[in-house]
């Protein structure tokens, strides 16, 4: 930027027209004049904007404006900034010189407060000293936090005091000079801890290709932090291979296979309030570990209530099982017991539960591992299977018609007869007893009548 931008249109101009004391019978004094604060209003007050404000009279003003100012001329007495005489086509450059010179005072407003601009960090509990820029201690500012005016009592002089910051207290704090609201310094405030011992973890899920490590942070810090590794195979530094997604982690391939030479890796984690680093040393058999198995199936075998087929599929990540084979290891219980049966296979990728209870849902995982080395993999995903019950019978037609038939002639029974005894119907002593008693009744009453 011209530096004559400093000198010539940021310092306030001489206006002999308002100076001339026969203004006022031309009637100029009634214009109102735009000052440079109506300009700052147009545009947002600098508080908000952060503008520095410039000082030069804008608009229809009496004296130089900004089309004027940039032809080097005066305004005609009693006219517009850009006006034409009258019968004249009017110019639109000087309209756009204005539009264009206002936004380059714009422009350098903001490369100008960006200069007194920076990110402060500080650790949770501090406390923090501001300084207002340039300003004396003395000097009358105002200081806000994300545009919110702060509380004189957190001021000493012109210094803004924060006693045992916490995350909270983060954001944007501007410091404006007295109630003109230049602004004066500019700062954003990134409370957070330092780092933490990180965790770090190095896996072969892939072998013979390679390993992989993977890191995090046991706490979180709350400001931007920054890992290094470095992997170490006896006095040769090797290549850790940053993965795009996720973003903590990266990839080491092996450069020869079976040795007995460690590696060793080291995790260094920085940021603006500290650092932390961890180690990490093994041999390349140790940390060998596949994925759990893939597509784990599990049903019931037809006509047997007490056994389960299980079936898997090598992880799809072991590069070679018939060179470096895996085996594998089943664990299953049924849904009302905690406790877990275990089997171990030795090749296969199937198996049968023989030891099932009948009608009772089960669970089933399977995990995998190297024959020779390494670790056993996580659990597979938990499968759920029932084993095969019988179904219940149900009732044939013969048996149907049966039923209807009997129910039929039970309800068509025919009336009992009018006789007393009936031995072909009635069975027993008991029975034959009572008959004979009714016999002698009836043969009694029938003598008095005779």
């Amino acid at each position: 930027m011209p530096s004559s931008l400093d000198t010539d249109l940021l310092s306030p101009k001489p206006n002999p027209v308002l100076e001339n004391p026969r203004s006022e019978q031309r009637g100029l004094d009634k214009q109102p004049r735009r000052t440079t604060q109506t300009f700052m209003r147009s545009w947002g007050h600098p508080k908000d904007s952060g503008l520095v404000e410039s000082s030069f009279p804008l608009g229809n003003s009496p004296g130089l404006c900004l089309s004027c100012l940039w032809e080097g001329k005066r305004l005609p007495a009693g006219g517009r900034c850009g006006s034409q005489p009258r019968g004249e086509m009017a110019n639109p450059v000087p309209s756009a010189c204005c539009v264009v010179l206002a936004a380059v005072v714009v422009v350098y407003a903001q490369r100008h407060s960006q200069q007194d601009s920076h990110t402060q960090y500080e650790r949770v509990g501090a406390d923090v000293t501001m300084k207002c820029g340039s300003m004396d201690w003395d000097a009358a500012v105002t200081w806000t936090a994300n545009g919110t005016d702060i509380d004189e009592s957190h001021l000493n002089g012109s210094y803004l005091i924060l006693k045992n910051v916490d995350l909270s207290q983060s954001g944007q704090y501007s410091c404006y000079e007295g109630s003109s609201w230049h602004l004066k310094y500019q700062t954003t405030l990134r409370v957070g801890t330092p780092p933490k011992e990180p965790v770090l973890m190095c896996r072969s899920n892939n072998y013979p290709k390679g390993f992989y490590c993977s890191w995090h942070l046991p706490t979180p810090t709350y400001i931007p932090n920054t890992f290094n590794i470095s992997v170490i195979h006896g006095t040769k530094d090797m290549v850790c291979e940053k993965d795009a997604v996720p973003k903590n982690r990266c990839h080491i391939r092996y450069i020869q296979l079976f040795s007995t030479v460690k590696y060793k890796v080291t995790l260094t984690v920085t940021n603006a309030l500290g650092k932390n680093f961890t180690t990490l040393t093994f041999d390349e058999f140790a940390i060998v570990k596949p994925d759990p198995p893939e597509s784990v199936v599990a049903k019931p075998v037809p006509n047997n209530p007490r056994r389960l087929e299980v079936s898997w599929q090598n992880p799809s990540s072991w590069p070679d099982p018939d060179s470096f084979p895996l085996k594998f290891f089943l664990r299953y219980r049924p849904l009302i017991l905690d406790q877990w049966q275990h089997v171990e296979l030795s090749d296969g990728t199937s198996h049968t539960i023989t030891d099932a209870y009948a009608g009772k849902e089960y669970i089933i995982q399977v995990a995998a591992k190297d024959n020779d080395i390494g670790t056993w993999s996580d659990w597979s995903v938990a499968v759920h299977a029932t084993p095969w019950t019988e179904e219940p019978k149900h009732l044939t037609t013969e048996a149907q018609i049966t039923e209807t038939t009997s129910a039929s002639t039970s309800s068509f029974m025919a009336p009992p007869t009018t006789k007393i005894c009936d031995k072909g119907a009635v069975v027993g002593s008991g029975a034959m007893a009572v008959c004979w008693t009714a016999g002698l009744v009836m043969a009694a009453y029938s003598a008095l009548f005779i």
